[in-house]
């Protein structure tokens, strides 16, 4: 055998042991049969699935911008006068008549919303026969490589794809353990009604429109072979006899603001002037960049050569596999720096950016829900050390102003920007078009969160003067003209949803609409205590930031109803769908830091209620991100033991093969199970609150650690106050803590419970006196300083 065949062999033993010494490596032993099997690639802008068949390939091919629809008038006809009219029906308690009557005046109209749609598929056709031995299909978390590896009639084949960052392609690497073998054709495939034509002699171009005057659309795909042939085959291209194929692919659409297909192609021509292993070494570096951040150990796989769907299986037959925890906290954070990068055009949606076309056709169309499934395709961003993930997003909450300024004002006759229950590529603000869940106005405030956590955690001046705050203050701007003031005294909004959820009135009235629920308090009092924040730390609109105070001050309470339950509306409404999978004002709880077990025990009380009679209910609604959401309550209110047990529920019951979750068959008109991200990133941002939380002024250390997690590590994760922490435990017990400051500051540190501070030691120094006996210690920090810290 020749030397290059060797190497190639030798491959499938050095697998066999990488599985055991790289944790964070996905891997299976035969093809995938379906999408949620094949395996995820992506730079943010591009995305892949792979399905790493012998006999075929198939890449399922996204790209962002590749959306239908168009930008248009979508707000209602209706204005102030008859906001004010749907306010009078609603406080004299005739709510079906306010609800027919703001779905004549107050709904948005859905024209030409459109949907993200997938870009196509790359097809490729193997020379060689079906049957195939020895095979391995992976992903590889920390390379950001997926590998398919068999051999046929007596030849090695292995297969490796990636979306480069740095070089804005897709890249597909075809090699054998003897030359001469590589032979295939290749074909671009889509549902566009695309038209496919040369390009050149080694590429082909796809061409297309998206439905509704959708965007226009280019894929290049360009062949590179090392020996062999390169020839048109039909619509295609066939490699005969190559020793090895590097395939390119760019892709670009009309989208302002995005990738030009003409752009597209010149990064295809950057890219060919470059050889493979350079490509793959680029990539290699500026994913690990971001990926070797930040790792938790949580234990040893139960059975280290077992694949990854043969390990998940055991889960859901009733296993533990801490390890499989592990995997699936760093998926989540694969997952973001695959699907968001810095520049790219548009955040994440429903799907990131691997579209199945399976969400895109459903009535809830694959866009981006703001009633909390973009929210959480977020929420380990900050936590899980990928900041610059966020940015996409934040960027996107930012150009959405424009449109929210436009419907508040015409809508609402106010200042500042609004936005609803979703948005679209085109920058949709209007109400949706149902009372059902259509009008829940306080989907802007909500996304404000992550503008002022991505401030919170990194203490960026800079930022928070130039984009946070403007943001800010507009969206309370709006709020400041929206509230009005209740019979009870209370300044309250509405009409409003909590978000798709309905409840029984005395009169025995089901209803959707209401004033002043609670999920539009607890948005609403969170944007103002951070603009309140923000203009001081800047030093800036004192004026403003008194206005915002006192309407603050008059904000409705969290109230405790008559089961024990948060309420989930200002009136101690029944509620017909006790099972129904919203809780959105438990937003208290988590993301939000308005209830906790050490400041506000009752409520923290009446969120363990409000939890357990979902729960209790009868067929709850359980899909990906309800249940990626408990995680977070659970974390919140100090419950480790009932945070694992959702995590593992979610691997369970929610999980599919290649470990993406999804939302089930028979929940929201879904006949099957369709994949959805969010189920994913809230879990990895939930297993991150388990293990450190950083809110109400403190930084909490393994707050939420499970029994079944009694000995590990973390490293790289980050608290707000622009802290990155590592820590180890052993037996249930911290040991240790390092603590990184990225700018000055003060920091009040807790220690796990039953547990002490023993010591802290500043850049070697100390040790300091022993802290007070509640467990807790304060830290002053300069930027760049270490802090080691112990723990009795």
């Amino acid at each position: 055998m020749t030397r290059r065949g060797l190497l190639l062999s030798a491959f499938g033993a050095r697998a066999v042991r990488a599985a055991a010494l790289n944790p964070w490596l996905l891997w299976y032993r035969r093809p995938a049969a379906r999408w949620l099997e094949a395996l995820p690639v992506g730079n943010g802008r591009l995305g892949a699935m792979v399905f790493g068949g012998v006999r075929q390939e198939r890449l399922g091919l996204n790209e962002s911008t590749v959306w239908a629809g168009r930008p248009g008038d979508h707000d209602p006809a209706g204005g102030p006068q008859e906001l004010a009219e749907a306010r009078r029906l609603l406080l004299a308690g005739r709510y079906a008549e306010a609800e027919e009557y703001c779905r004549q005046h107050l709904i948005g109209r859905k024209l030409s919303y459109g949907t993200h749609v997938p870009l196509g598929d790359l097809r490729l056709d193997f020379a060689h026969g079906e049957s195939a031995g020895e095979y391995r299909r992976e992903l590889d978390m920390d390379s950001g490589v997926a590998a398919v590896e068999y051999r046929a009639g007596g030849v090695v084949f292995r297969r490796e794809v990636f979306v480069s960052a740095p070089d804005q392609v897709l890249v597909v690497r075809l090699a054998a353990s003897r030359r001469a073998s590589v032979s295939l054709d290749a074909r671009l495939e889509s549902e566009h009604r695309p038209s496919v034509s040369a390009a050149g002699r080694d590429g082909l171009l796809l061409q297309g429109r998206c439905a509704e005057g959708g965007v226009r659309f280019g894929c290049l795909l360009r062949v590179m072979n090392d020996g062999g042939t390169v020839s048109a085959a039909g619509s295609g291209l066939r490699v005969e006899n190559a020793d090895a194929v590097t395939l390119l692919i760019g892709a670009g659409t009309d989208y302002p603001g995005g990738v030009s297909p003409e752009t597209a192609g010149r990064q295809v021509a950057a890219a060919a002037a470059q050889a493979y292993g350079m490509l793959r070494e680029r990539h290699t570096a500026d994913h690990r960049r971001l990926f070797r951040r930040a790792a938790i150990d949580l234990g040893p796989a139960p059975s280290p050569g077992r694949a990854t769907d043969e390990r998940l299986e055991a889960v859901k037959k009733g296993g533990e596999d801490a390890q499989l925890a592990a995997q699936f906290f760093q998926y989540a954070r694969y997952l973001l720096i695959a699907g968001s990068r810095p520049g790219a055009p548009l955040p994440m949606n429903l799907q990131g950016i691997w579209n199945d076309n399976l969400a895109a056709n459903m009535p809830w169309t694959c866009d981006y829900h703001l009633d909390i499934n973009t929210q959480m395709n977020y929420w380990p961003a900050e936590s899980a050390n990928l900041a610059e993930c966020h940015e996409p997003l934040i960027r996107f909450i930012d150009r959405l102003r424009e449109h929210g300024r436009k419907t508040a004002k015409k809508v609402y006759g106010a200042r500042g920007w609004v936005a609803h229950v979703f948005t679209n590529a085109w920058g949709y603000t209007a109400p949706g078009w149902s009372t059902a869940w259509g009008v829940h106005l306080t989907a802007g405030a909500w996304l404000c969160m992550h503008v002022w956590d991505h401030y919170s955690y990194s203490g960026d001046r800079e930022y928070l003067a130039k984009t946070a705050y403007p943001i800010l203050k507009e969206a309370a701007e709006f709020f400041l003209d929206h509230l009005f003031e209740h019979p009870g005294g209370w300044l309250v909004s509405g009409p409003s949803n909590s978000p798709e959820n309905r409840f029984r009135t005395a009169q025995g009235e089901e209803a959707h609409l209401s004033l002043g629920p609670t999920c539009d308090r607890v948005c609403i009092d969170d944007l103002f205590a951070h603009v309140i924040e923000a203009g001081r730390i800047l030093g800036i609109d004192s004026g403003f930031r008194e206005q915002v105070r006192k309407a603050r001050a008059r904000l409705s309470p969290l109230r405790i109803g008559r089961h024990g339950q948060l309420q989930e509306w200002l009136e101690d409404f029944d509620e017909p769908m006790r099972n129904h999978r919203h809780t959105s004002h438990l937003l208290a709880l988590y993301p939000c830091d308005q209830i906790t077990p050490r400041r506000t025990p009752e409520l923290a009380r009446a969120a363990e209620v409000t939890i357990r009679r979902r729960l209790e209910s009868g067929n709850w609604e359980d899909v990906e991100w309800s249940r990626a959401n408990l995680i977070n309550f659970h974390a919140r209110l100090l419950d480790g033991e009932n945070a694992a047990r959702s995590v593992f529920s979610l691997l369970r019951t929610l999980t599919a093969p290649n470990l993406l979750t999804v939302s089930p068959a028979g929940i929201a008109g879904a006949r099957i199970e369709i994949f959805v991200v969010d189920g994913n990133t809230g879990a990895g941002a939930g297993i991150a609150e388990m293990l450190l939380q950083s809110h109400s002024g403190e930084v909490c250390f393994l707050p939420a650690l499970p029994g079944a997690w009694g000995t590990g590590s973390f490293r790289g994760l980050r608290a707000r106050g622009g802290l990155e922490v590592d820590l180890e435990w052993r037996k249930g017990r911290a040991v240790s803590a390092v603590l990184r400051a990225g700018v000055d500051g003060e920091h009040r540190l807790r220690a796990p419970a039953g547990q002490r501070i023993g010591s802290v030691r500043v850049n070697g120094r100390g040790p300091r006196a022993a802290p007070p006996e509640d467990g807790t210690v304060t830290v002053r920090l300069q930027a760049g300083q270490r802090c080691r810290v112990s723990f009795t």
